[in-house]
């Protein structure tokens, strides 16, 4: 893995759920109505969270405005972006195989 890939990760759980949300470029308010309905309910990011959390992916290259429409800025997911994004996944899927691996040492709890 490239090691300024590398660098990014973990994602924060909010960071990971932005990511996913700009799958297609979107004003903020749209954002956090998108983590929430992708989360299932399970999370929900404030404006201030949100705004904050813009603040460090644009700065570390992952995310960028790309126009501002109606006094909203819309953002989009950069390239490095999508790449750590996919290095989240594979992450993510090595720790549920491992998981799932030692469910039934699980069960008996």
């Amino acid at each position: 893995m490239d090691a300024s890939i590398e660098k990014l990760l973990p994602l924060s759980e909010a960071t990971y759920y932005i990511l996913l949300a700009l799958r297609e470029p979107a004003h903020g308010y749209a954002i956090m109505q998108q983590v929430e309905a992708i989360s299932e309910g399970a999370v929900k990011i404030g404006p201030g969270t949100l705004y904050g959390a813009f603040a460090n992916l644009e700065k570390q290259g992952l995310i960028e405005m790309v126009r501002e429409a109606e006094r909203r800025k819309i953002y989009t997911m950069t390239d490095l972006g999508r790449h750590v994004l996919l290095a989240q996944l594979r992450r993510l899927r090595v720790m549920v195989r491992v998981g799932e691996a030692d469910a039934p040492f699980l069960s008996t709890y």
